[in-house]
Order: C-alpha cells, then structure tokens, then sequence
C-alpha cells in the first residue's frame, strides 16, 4: 500500500436498515482531517462486495474524501433477501438512498462497478437530488451478449472448492481472460474478496445464489431503454466519468463512444490491459479518478 493511501482512516463498519428492514452492511474510509469534500459512495457488481474497494478507498480518503463502501443486500455481511423478486436495481437504489438518509449526507458522488454503475442510472431515474457526481466502472445503459452469456455461466454456480488454493483456482479460471497480467498472489486476494469461509471452514461464496435470477437476455433488452434515459439524466448537468477496460466484454468501445456523444461533457477513460472490470488499482484508472475527484466538489 502507498503512502497516500496508509493516511487515511478505516475501514469502520455501518449498519443501516433498508425501507423493508433488511440489516445491510457498509465500510466507511474516512479523510484524516475534517472535509467539505462530498462523500463517495462505492457500489459493487453483481457478484461483489465492498472488499472490492479496500484498496481504492483508502487511497481516495487520503486525498480528503469520506468513502463509504456498500455491502448491497445479499452480498457480503447485508442480509440475504428472501424475496428474490427485490435482488434488482430499483430495489438497491432505495437501499443507496436509506444508507445516505441514515449518514445524514444530503448529496454525494456515486461511484458504480458494473452492477454499481447500473444502480446508479436507477438512482437518476427516480431522481438526480442525492447525486452529485459518478463514475461508471466498465458500465453503461447497454451490455454486451458475449459478456452477459459469460457472467450467467458462473452466477449462482458454488465451483467445487474445499482450500482457499481451490478458490484462488476457479477465480483465475473465470476470471483470467479479463485480467491477464495477475499471477498467483493477485488471485489469492481475488479470492478472498469472492468466497467467505462456509460453516465447515471451507471457502463458500460470498452472495446469495438467488441473485440470478434477473440475468435473461429479454429483462436486459428491456433494462437497456430504460437505462439510456437514466444515463442522459445522470449525466446531464453533472460531472461523469466512464472508465472501460480495454479488454471488456461487456462495455464495448462503440456504447462508450455513443455515451459521450449523448453526453459532450461526460468523461471517459481507457484501462489498458484489463477487460470487465478494472479493480481501480491499475495505473490509468488512478490518473483517471485522481483528475476527476480534483475537479468536483
């Protein structure tokens, strides 16, 4: 870990209920001095959790940021639903606007992977108030078949694995084409931030399987002319970054660049050597956040 990134503060849990009463879960990063700085709000993708952000965040706290990762329900230490109809954007985006509710924040910067990036159009779509700013992780209002068929090839789908070298296999196994430069050490971390250890000390995953239930090439045709006009509200009138990873199999080049035709005053920036989705640890997305977050309030 940097030096800039041992300054800051955390992590420090939150709990907060959702408006149905799900216990959900979150870790906050805090600046190491007081800041009028809006907060961050760091979402995951489908399959993820706030340990995905465990290095980024405190890298953007240090620079005068509170950062505030989500558990979204159903993944990590947020309860699992037992209502698999509520695992779908809107119902996460009324989680996002309890969580602020709860923390008092009136207005902070959204910054979505994948999944995150979806809820974060959906947010828009109900209304652009709490949304100061966002950065869209690999993400837009269109995703890619190949990727899609890729992700519902896996989702929900427990790799036989009794080590943690087992999980650290069968992550590289999925997750190797989008990430060609990780070796051994890389994928160990991968895995402990995709499997927690099961009621038998083996590694399970993280997330409950009923969250795949939304993924069918028709709910997402369906999602993508929606999600259009949430991107153009989100991005209209507020600072937007759109990173891609050079390698992604689910935004293509051509959605981003008809993203920022939509949207001249969008942002957007290429993560050489790494496909869906950049960590946010690599060279080019730091540059990216680093000049963005200096920009915005």
């Amino acid at each position: 870990m940097d030096s800039a990134a041992s300054r800051s503060e955390g992590p420090f849990d939150i709990a907060w209920r959702s408006s149905d009463g799900l216990a959900l879960y979150a870790r906050e990063y805090r600046p190491r001095t007081e800041t009028r700085a809006r907060p961050i709000i760091c979402i995951p993708g489908l399959t993820r959790n706030s340990r995905d952000f465990e290095d980024v965040a405190p890298w953007l706290a240090a620079q005068g940021r509170r950062v505030i990762a989500v558990d979204l329900r159903g993944r990590g230490a947020s309860a699992y639903d037992p209502k698999r109809a509520n695992y779908n954007p809107r119902t996460y985006a009324r989680d996002i606007e309890a969580l602020l509710d709860a923390l008092d924040i009136p207005r902070a910067h959204i910054l979505g992977t994948s999944l995150g990036g979806i809820v974060a159009m959906t947010m828009a779509l109900r209304s652009t108030a709490r949304i100061a700013g966002a950065v869209l992780n690999d993400v837009g209002p269109v995703a890619s078949s190949e990727g899609i068929k890729r992700i519902a090839s896996y989702v929900g789908k427990a790799p036989p694995v009794r080590t943690w070298a087992d999980a650290a296999a069968a992550t590289a196994f999925i997750h190797g084409p989008a990430f060609p430069n990780h070796g051994p050490e890389d994928w160990a971390r991968f895995a402990r931030r995709s499997f927690k250890a099961g009621a038998d000390g083996a590694p399970a995953l993280d997330y409950d399987p009923a969250i795949a239930g939304g993924i069918s090439p028709l709910t997402l045709k369906i999602a993508s002319m929606i999600l259009w006009r949430g991107y153009k509200k989100l991005a209209q009138h507020r600072p937007t970054l759109i990173l891609r990873g050079a390698l992604s199999d689910i935004l293509a080049e051509e959605t981003l660049g008809q993203m920022l035709r939509v949207r001249p005053t969008a942002m957007g920036a290429a993560i050489a050597n790494v496909g869906h989705a950049p960590t946010l640890d690599e060279a080019d997305a730091r540059t990216a956040l680093a000049a963005f977050f200096s920009l915005v309030a």
